[in-house]
């Protein structure tokens, strides 16, 4: 069954007769176009993608099972489509949809014979995805490939003297070398006191001798996106170092070792969070231990204290627990992991 026809068989369930779908991970899912305009009607019988003159040939290309439209603004064509289809309940995903393009859609819709009505619906794409088949489990195999052999670059180019934003460019550029599309994310290289802050932008700090450095990136292949850390020094590390790396280490390993299908994203944090604390560094690990990774570079299941989410064979998650010490420095360490029912697959190859 197509992706987009798991889409329709909920259809009746949600209490919509169509379904629009506006977010681009979302639109790139169900259908395959890659363009970064365009909208998706849903329903038993529609499969329609709108989008203007500069994306019409390759929506054809990318999504041969829809039926493309082309409009010079892609809700603007959609009164039509739903005219056609006798719809009067348009599901909408309230995530993807700014105030002012509800109102506008509302206003057209309302004008229709019989009126349609927008009826939000709650991350039913989203649910879909967040379990991956094996064509995406090998696309990100490969992004995570090309980090690894990114990151291999980074623990060679480290060295005092060195800023920042050097480095970062030079991995990003690095990426698109080894055959990523670019970056999943700005590249974090945060040196000395800046790897304090969990998601420092790269500036014109220099690398100095002995500093922790903290290194975050990830590729983008085919849409999908790899995220790894590892952390660094530029010379020999001292004892303050090597304690808080040993520390975060062995969390993460405790977790890579824990985690396993049916257990709360709560459960899994713990693992992680857990030696954390006892060691007396939980107040200095103040994000979650990781969170999924798909087509976009933050997705379902969370692994945090707040977590929701129970975990899932085919799910793809980072486990990233970290040490941030005001005026110091920190240490993160992440993988992807792939869960499985009795355990994880580490995707990640690179050194730690």
């Amino acid at each position: 069954m197509s992706r987009a026809s798991r889409v329709s068989d909920q259809l009746d369930n949600l209490g919509v007769d169509v379904l629009l779908v506006q977010g681009s991970a979302n639109r790139r899912y169900l259908s395959g176009f890659a363009g970064s305009a365009g909208v998706l009607l849903i329903g038993a019988e529609q499969r329609v993608l709108i989008t203007d003159f500069r994306y019409t040939v390759q929506a054809r290309e990318q999504a041969p099972d829809f039926d493309v439209l082309e409009a010079s603004e892609p809700l603007e064509g959609l009164a039509d489509v739903v005219a056609a289809a006798g719809a009067t309940r348009v599901g909408f995903e309230p995530d993807h949809v700014t105030y002012a393009a509800y109102q506008k859609l509302e206003a057209r819709l309302g004008k229709l014979t019989p009126a349609a009505r927008l009826v939000p619906v709650d991350r039913v794409v989203e649910r879909q995805r967040v379990t991956k088949d094996s064509d995406e489990t090998e696309i990100l195999r490969e992004a995570v490939s090309i980090a690894d052999q990114v990151m291999a670059r980074a623990a060679a180019w480290i060295e005092p003297g060195v800023t920042e934003r050097a480095l970062a460019n030079r991995l990003e550029a690095a990426m698109r070398d080894l055959g990523a599309e670019g970056p999943a994310f700005d590249t974090i290289v945060a040196a000395g006191p800046n790897a304090a802050m969990a998601h420092h932008q790269p500036g014109d700090h220099p690398i100095g001798e002995g500093e922790p450095v903290i290194v975050d990136l990830g590729a983008r292949l085919k849409g999908y996106c790899s995220d790894i850390t590892r952390t660094f020094t530029a010379g020999p590390a001292d004892e303050t170092f090597q304690r808080i790396y040993a520390l975060v280490l062995e969390a993460q390993l405790a977790a890579e070792a824990g985690i396993r299908a049916g257990m709360s994203g709560r459960d899994a944090d713990a693992l992680a969070r857990n030696p954390i604390a006892a060691a007396g560094h939980g107040d200095d690990f103040g994000h979650g231990t990781g969170h999924g990774v798909g087509l976009e570079i933050h997705e379902s299941p969370r692994l945090s204290t707040r977590s929701e989410d129970t975990l899932a064979t085919g799910m793809v998650t980072s486990v990233e627990p970290g040490i941030y010490i005001p005026g110091w420095g920190g240490v993160r360490i992440e993988d992807l992991v792939l869960v499985q029912d009795d355990g994880v697959e580490v995707l990640t190859r690179a050194p730690k």
